[in-house]
């Protein structure tokens, strides 16, 4: 398995393999690798002649200092998980300052308002780190395709702008949610979780999942005090927000229109660890 640091060498790597006529499928992450990520890496090799994984955990997109200093590190075990996939896999794991150079600056987006909804309001700044790093990310790479989660469905509908904006030719493809056997959406951050919030935390899946049975019978309104009704008290999940949006523009609603796609978004925090999850409801 080829491991690159140097963004001089993956890309003159996976030019050589474009010469070729080989497809690139791109997987980036941020590494501390589980199941949901090998599945978008197994789609990748699947659709396309050579696949490539990024492993970077990108300073710019976290708000939070103390949440970008605790996100688990695991280069050598996320390695090894690849492996275990294709001994063909090319990793790029770089440090800040290849990918940045001496400027970690983020580019201000305008990403059409969808940056401004739920996360965005949340965590101001975030989906310009995001959409800077893949700026840099689909430049180095030069990926045919790229591959992400539909947990993170908001980032998913971020990138495709970006691309529109930056006017790149990568095509970007969203796989659906990854779930431990409990119904927990798989995240990196699931690893913080101690015993009793690991226990605790399927209760997100499920209130997801009864919104999206009552979508059809309940007005907004209805459905949006019940799913705080459900955090009420509970001692080790607390809610950030639950936004019923429509999947058009992310905006929330209060009343339902015929004809338009909707889905459900919650975030949580278990402690000090923050879960986000989602669900499509027409």
């Amino acid at each position: 398995m080829q491991v690159h640091e140097k963004r001089l060498d993956i890309k003159h790597n996976v030019a050589t393999l474009k010469k070729q006529g080989k497809t690139i499928g791109f997987v980036p992450t941020m590494g501390a690798l589980h199941q949901g990520h090998l599945a978008l890496v197994e789609r990748a090799i699947q659709e396309n002649d050579v696949a490539v994984v990024s492993i970077f955990v990108n300073p710019t997109q976290f708000n939070n200092s103390e949440d970008l200093v605790n996100y688990p590190r695991t280069l050598e075990a996320d390695v090894e998980l690849l492996s275990k996939l294709s001994e063909d896999i090319i990793v790029f794991a770089p440090s800040p300052v290849e990918v940045y150079g001496d400027h970690m600056n983020s580019i201000s987006y305008d990403f059409g308002g969808i940056e401004n909804e739920m996360e965005g309001k949340y965590r101001p700044g975030h989906f310009d780190g995001v959409g800077t790093v893949l700026k840099h990310f689909f430049t180095i790479v030069s990926p045919t395709r790229a591959y992400f989660g539909e947990k993170d469905f908001q980032q998913l509908q971020i990138v495709k702008k970006l691309v529109e904006i930056e006017k790149m030719t990568v095509e970007i493809i969203g796989c659906p949610i990854f779930r431990e056997a409990s119904g927990l959406a798989l995240s990196s951050r699931n690893k913080r979780l101690n015993k009793d919030q690991l226990q605790a935390s399927p209760l997100i899946y499920k209130v997801l999942k009864r919104v999206h049975k009552d979508f059809g019978i309940k007005n907004v309104i209805e459905l949006n005090e019940w799913v705080s009704q459900q955090f009420e008290n509970n001692k080790e999940l607390e809610l950030e927000y639950f936004e019923i949006a429509k999947v058009s523009d992310l905006r929330s609603i209060t009343q339902k229109q015929n004809d338009t796609k909707y889905r459900a978004f919650i975030a949580v925090f278990a402690g000090k660890i923050r879960l986000i999850d989602n669900i499509a409801l027409n």
